[in-house]
């Protein structure tokens, strides 16, 4: 993979980012080319059964360096960053590539983290 090339993770549901994050039923798994903010692909996959710490672990293998969630405990991002994953949390319930998109153009707007309770 290029370095010009960003692969991000985003839970969804219903073609829509998910909210809660350990709740999705797949995950789009988006390149970005950072130089053009251009999507070069775009996938939807079925991650393995839930475990505490099997999704860290999971996108990492599958070479993701951000994931946007609308929400995500303390103790998974803890685990991302240990993967050498970025996190962004607070972001609507949207089309992913739209959120991608964003953003890779600086305009992502964010709220409060849906699993900050």
């Amino acid at each position: 993979m290029s370095n010009s090339i960003r692969r991000y993770a985003l839970p969804v549901i219903d073609g829509r980012l998910c909210q809660h994050f350990g709740h999705c039923q797949q995950f789009a798994i988006i390149d970005l080319d950072a130089e053009s903010g251009k999507i070069l692909n775009s996938q939807l996959k079925t991650p393995p059964p839930h475990e505490p710490g099997i999704l860290p672990q999971w996108l990492a293998q599958e070479k993701v360096h951000l994931v946007i969630a609308g929400g995500m405990g303390m103790r998974a991002k803890e685990l991302f960053s240990q993967q050498g994953i970025d996190v962004i949390t607070g972001a609507d319930a949207e089309n992913p590539e739209i959120i991608v998109l964003e953003h890779a153009r600086g305009t992502l707007t964010t709220g409060q983290n849906a699993c900050d309770h």
